[in-house]
């Protein structure tokens, strides 16, 4: 998110801060049917947080309706499935995020078993929603985790032994 704030000319913490905290309830209230994202919203906005975060986490769950209509909100839910699918990606190559290309991503993306609970039909949608080729918007999902590898854990076998 805070990549996408930069390519968009966006708040980069009030977007980090979006996407660090959207899915904050889906553990303890999985059912979309009643919980997640109502929680999220209700807790964030009674926290005081920002309309516009609050906007957004609404907006990138498309079963409650709420168009996506400024930049942060076609990010946010451009790249919330496909991180997930990207990082799932990584911890299965011994080199994890360095060299994944787009190539690699989307011949996992046709293998339903694998991450199969990542909705694929998002993953394409988003990008669409952004107006950007599909593969320059893995290509910049890619790049955007790989600067934080690290911290991420998605630095693979081989760098992960030589730090050891």
């Amino acid at each position: 998110m805070r990549a996408g704030a930069r390519r968009a000319g966006g708040d980069e913490d009030l977007w980090g801060i979006t996407g660090l905290l959207h899915d904050m309830d889906y553990e303890r209230f999985p059912d979309l049917e009643t919980g997640h994202p109502r929680m999220a919203i209700a807790e964030l906005e009674r926290l005081g947080y920002p309309p516009e975060l609050v906007r957004a986490v609404a907006s990138h769950a498309d079963f409650l309706g709420v168009s996506r209509d400024t930049p942060m909100e076609r990010t946010l839910f451009a790249v919330d499935e496909l991180s997930g699918f990207i990082v799932a990606c990584a911890f299965v190559r011994p080199g994890g995020i360095r060299g994944l290309t787009p190539k690699s991503v989307k011949k996992k993306l046709k293998q339903p078993s694998f991450a199969a609970a990542v909705n694929r039909d998002e993953v394409r949608h988003g990008a669409e929603a952004l107006g950007v080729e599909f593969d320059e918007h893995i290509s910049f999902v890619i790049a955007a985790l790989e600067d934080h590898a690290d911290e991420l854990g998605l630095t693979g076998e081989s760098e992960t032994a030589a730090t050891a």
